[in-house]
């Protein structure tokens, strides 16, 4: 999983005509990490996309201007539009992740 560390970079990203994958976490966080033993596995499975990750707390801004109001979030975005949003109450499984995935990927 790539690290966005730039606003700059993530607009670029997210300007992909095939969905990216984005997902956004802190250091800090315990569900971040719980989040991260698991989903590798969800990666294998779905890596045909593109995958990054953006620290919300060293990129200031964009987790506000995309109302992620919990971590760790997953996001889809497609052609500069975000297209899906799993907020953290629904990241803590690698099933719930997959099922989110699934039904906006295909």
């Amino acid at each position: 999983m790539e690290a966005i560390k730039t606003e700059a970079a993530f607009q670029e990203i997210i300007q992909s005509e095939k969905p990216v994958i984005i997902k956004f976490f802190a250091d800090w966080c315990p569900d971040c990490k719980r989040m991260d033993m698991f989903i590798g596995e969800v990666m294998e499975e779905f890596n045909g996309y593109d995958w990054y990750e953006v620290n919300s707390d060293e990129v200031s801004g964009l987790a506000e201007k995309y109302e992620v109001m919990g971590i760790p979030s997953i996001l889809l975005f497609q052609n500069g539009e975000k297209i899906a949003h799993q907020h953290s109450a629904y990241t803590k499984t690698p099933d719930s992740v997959t099922d989110f995935l699934k039904q906006h990927l295909g």
